[in-house]
């Protein structure tokens, strides 16, 4: 009996180590929920900034990030409703796995002053395989 719990238990880690393994790996890099800063870095707005329109939203992300050069960015209110949504460019030669700058604009009037919101951007995924899904949202404050 011990040596079939001990089985079990030896399966259910290396099928989990697996299931972790694929869920997180990203052409070659092995990335956490919690390393994103390995992926993305987004240095205007940054978190808890009062935004207001036209919003500037400049960074750098690796290379495979982007998809034909851009990756899309929503601006949502406090219950998700969405405000504005358009996409960011390269700045760069974005066919690489290294950093490359980005920047887009997002024009919105439709906001409530001084509530919060979250400036979400999504990792280009034109699979649709929902596996590769990645993302990174910043919280902000409508001016």
């Amino acid at each position: 009996m011990k040596k079939f719990i001990l089985i079990i238990t030896i399966l259910i880690i290396v099928i989990s180590t697996v299931i972790y393994f694929f869920k997180y790996k990203n052409t070659g890099i092995f990335i956490r929920p919690n390393d994103m800063a390995n992926m993305i870095v987004v240095t205007s707005p940054i978190k808890d900034n009062q935004i207001s329109s036209p919003l500037s939203i400049v960074g750098r992300a690796r290379g495979e990030w982007y998809f034909e050069g851009s990756f899309p960015v929503t601006l949502v209110d406090l219950y998700g409703n969405t405000i504005a949504s358009g996409n960011v460019t390269s700045q760069g030669e974005w066919m690489t796995k290294e950093f490359v700058p980005f920047l887009g604009t997002l024009r919105f009037n439709n906001f409530i002053k001084n509530s919060k919101g979250k400036l979400i951007l999504k990792k280009d995924n034109p699979s649709g395989d929902i596996s590769k899904d990645l993302s990174i949202e910043i919280p902000i404050i409508f001016k």
